[in-house]
């Protein structure tokens, strides 16, 4: 064992326990569409005198966090995302109602004396019974009853008028006091007091003599008088109008610690107005852009199928490998089973949360960790045809060193890809983008250490190195056999390629044309709800309860296994309660599975998104490739990419199926894929035009394709059993993933080689520049150096 082998066999071994202890002592960070629960994602706006900037929407946050701790959501989880938007996590919570009305009470909270009774009742609005309430209690509130809409405003421009809790409408004066001055408030149960249900009040300092002196000015006024009320308003709405008790006196008020509102409360009324009152002005106003929910059912049914589709590709992956690459490919089975315990290790060390998206990238990536291992069996099994007398180890570390090239590129381009997706995707898309960049980097490990490790020691075997059958790479592959014998004459006519691939375009393009694109309710805005019913209920029955409930416009399918899914425009919390109680009538007992609800300007922006995504990736990979190849390789590599793309967007077309952020990262995998295996064949074209300079650049094309083809194809495969295990297991949430990956796969695999080549080849024709520098003689490298270069690993110079 060579010095080299032992220090990557004990880093190897290093990785794997340290992996091996944070699997067993911590563990995984489950987004919520894994554990269930609620995201709200709000926007923060700006008002005429304050602006949304990062230092208001972290004292936003802050207050928000204070209402939500008060709900008794268990690990709720507050980030500020950019500089004016609040995530909002909240674990377990299936019906975001209560969530959403006390993050949603946004204006400020002010503190108001009754003038009067309101005058200028709309004609369409009738006021309710006139209240007479105690005057030392607060009105009996009734949270049912719509508030009147806001009056036309009064002549005097520094009264309000409002509805009360009973409907009456009220004249206030202006503000006296806001949110910002309450210190606390609390619900507290009086059993000897006889007065039920109260909220308690204290102020800070200077607003507590305020409190006072507004609550004395109101103690002047006879007892039943509307005038000896005190309003509570929150977001244009009296939320508490209580009298101020007849024992305080005219001019002394009530100090802060000793105000308590009474009244008729239950339990849950007493303490959301003490959350109301408590949580209090925010700095700016917020809006919910973005609502998800999932149900605990849905998370824990995609971990069990992506667990199923992970074990059942990983191991046909294996048995592939093993099966064409014999003992040395089941020691790469062996470090891919590696890759897969490091990098689930890293994803818990960093406390990266594991979504739905994540998830699925992690399971494709076991697929895609043999590209590696597969491209240096490759490059040593030429070495042995071309030299069957060298050693088995010299082939061995010829194969690892000439493969590192297209093995940095082609994950080179995978990481671009997955920044594209964390940078500019939306919610778990980025979970996805980070899982994809662990997962590229835990695969370079695993192939170039642990792997190469594995195989060397196997390779200083004399009964591996003795028996070529045995190892795997001493011969070449069936496929390769097959090719060489043949040698189809592909580039002869490279132009009809470019007809076919022009053909496919035209096919894809009549879809979105004709069928449209389907764009997911993220992208457009609105809401999308699915359900599972106790009872069996069909789709034409479904939408006619849904309209007889007044959602004419909702758009019912199936979804799942008999599950039903209703997508609608602009649909709230209640109406979507009521939309559930429909369904229930029909159907018996009603659960929500999952729930989206997107507003039109965050689906203006992710829809904007997702083409900036698609174009920032066409240009960065165009970039990469121009540094690293000629241009006319880069040109023909973003065309076929481009050519990938609009394959896959116009069969979801004609296939009817969703557009969506899930989408999106699928879409930028393919991109990544696509030029994954255009830089496989363009590494091999530059070597080989270097080596040959005078051979006509067609025939080192086809001599490039014919070799790297074993290499696409056994990738391809590995990538393959992985992606028909999630389209089959993953269910509804997978399988258009899993779908939108195999169509990208198969058209990218073809267009490396039958658009990509024949494009360069169009365009070398016209290009002036010359052909590129023999292996080692690059600009600046002496003849010397080049020579020593390219010597054996294992030739120490010494001649006889």
């Amino acid at each position: 064992m060579t010095r080299a082998t032992a220090v990557r066999a004990a880093l190897a071994v290093a990785v794997l326990l340290a992996s091996v202890f944070i699997t067993l002592t911590m563990s995984p960070r489950l987004g919520l569409d894994l554990q269930g629960g609620t995201r709200i994602v709000l926007q923060a706006r700006d008002t005429a005198t304050v602006e949304a900037d990062r230092e208001t929407t972290d004292r936003t946050l802050e207050v928000l966090r204070q209402r939500i701790d008060s709900l008794g959501v268990s690990e709720p989880t507050l980030t500020r995302s950019g500089e004016d938007r609040i995530i909002v996590e909240l674990p377990d919570v299936q019906d975001p109602r209560q969530a959403a009305e006390v993050i949603g009470r946004t204006a400020q909270l002010t503190f108001h004396a009754v003038e009067g009774e309101g005058t200028d009742q709309p004609e369409e609005k009738t006021a309710a019974p006139e209240s007479t309430a105690d005057p030392e209690s607060t009105t009996d509130p009734a949270p049912d009853t719509d508030p009147a809409p806001d009056t036309d405003p009064d002549p005097d421009p520094d009264r309000l008028t409002l509805p009360d809790e009973q409907g009456r409408l009220l004249a206030l004066g202006e503000p006296r006091l806001s949110g910002a001055g309450v210190e606390d408030a609390t619900a507290a149960f009086d059993p000897q007091g006889g007065a039920g249900w109260t909220v308690s009040l204290e102020f800070r300092k200077g607003a507590g003599q305020d409190w006072k002196k507004l609550t004395g000015e109101a103690a002047c006024h006879p007892a039943g008088d509307d005038r000896r009320r005190v309003a509570i308003v929150l977001d244009e709405k009296v939320i508490s109008s209580p009298q101020v008790d007849p024992s305080v006196g005219c001019r002394a008020g009530l100090p802060s610690g000793a105000t308590q509102i009474t009244g008729s409360f239950s339990a849950d009324e007493a303490r959301d107005l003490a959350l109301l009152i408590k949580g209090g002005a925010l700095p700016v106003p917020v809006e919910i852009v973005e609502q998800r929910t999932v149900g605990p059912t849905l998370g824990a049914a995609a971990i069990d199928a992506s667990a199923q589709a992970a074990l059942i590709g990983a191991a046909a992956t294996a048995l592939f490998i093993t099966v064409v690459y014999r003992l040395f490919g089941a020691l790469a089975a062996v470090a891919l089973g590696a890759y897969g315990l490091i990098s689930y290790a890293a994803l818990v060390a960093l406390g990266v949360t594991l979504t739905l998206p994540g998830l699925a990238g992690f399971v494709l990536a076991i697929g895609m960790a043999v590209d590696a291992n597969v491209l240096v069996f490759e490059r040593a099994r030429e070495e042995c045809a071309d030299r069957p007398t060298r050693s088995l180890r010299s082939a061995l570390t010829t194969g690892f060193r000439k493969a590192w090239s297209a093995v940095a590129d082609s994950n080179a381009t995978t990481l671009i890809a997955a920044g594209l997706l964390f940078f500019l995707g939306s919610g778990p898309v980025k979970g996805f983008g980070v899982t994809l960049a662990i997962g590229v980097v835990a695969s370079m490990f695993s192939a170039l250490v642990i792997a190469r490790a594995l195989t060397e020691i196997a390779a200083n075997s004399r009964f591996v190195s003795d028996y070529r059958g045995v190892n795997g790479i001493g011969r070449p592959g069936a496929v390769r056999t097959w090719l060489v014998r043949k040698d189809p004459k592909l580039f002869r006519r490279s132009a009809r390629w470019l007809v076919v691939s022009a053909a496919l375009v035209v096919v894809a393009v009549a879809g979105i044309v004709v069928r449209g694109v389907d764009l997911g309710v993220e992208f457009t805005g609105g809401r999308l709800v699915e359900y599972s019913t106790s009872g069996p209920v069909d789709v034409e029955t479904a939408r006619d309860s849904i309209a007889a409930a007044g959602f004419g416009d909702a758009e019912v399918t199936t979804a799942g296994d008999g599950d039903l899914s209703v997508r609608t425009g602009k649909l709230d919390n209640d109406g979507e309660h009521a939309l559930r109680a429909a369904l229930a009538e029909e159907g018996g007992e009603t659960t929500k599975v999952r729930d989206e609800l997107i507003g039109p300007s965050l689906g203006d922006e992710l829809r904007r998104n997702a083409l900036i995504a698609l174009g920032v990736a066409v240009a960065v990979q165009l970039a990469y490739l121009a540094v690293r190849f000629r241009w006319t390789f880069a040109v023909a590599s973003v065309v076929a990419m481009v050519h990938d793309v609009i394959l896959v967007v116009g069969a979801f077309a004609w296939l009817g199926r969703p557009v969506d952020g899930i989408f999106l990262a699928a879409l930028l995998t393919v991109i990544g894929y696509s030029v994954n295996d255009s830089v496989v064949v363009f590494d091999r074209v530059r070597e080989l035009w270097g080596a040959n300079r005078r051979t006509p650049l067609d025939t080192i094309a086809r001599r490039a394709v014919l070799q790297t083809v074993p290499r696409t194809v056994n990738t391809g495969m590995g990538a393959l059993f992985i992606l028909a295990a999630l389209a089959v297991l993953g269910g509804d949430s997978l399988a258009d993933f899993a779908l939108a990956l195999l169509i990208g796969i198969v058209v990218g695999t073809w267009s490396s080689v039958f658009t990509a080549v024949p494009g360069a080849l169009a365009l070398e024709r016209s290009a002036k520049a010359p052909p590129p520098p023999a292996p080692g003689k690059g600009k600046g490298t002496p003849r010397g150096k080049a020579r020593a270069a390219r010597r054996d690993p294992l030739d120490n110079g010494a001649r006889v």
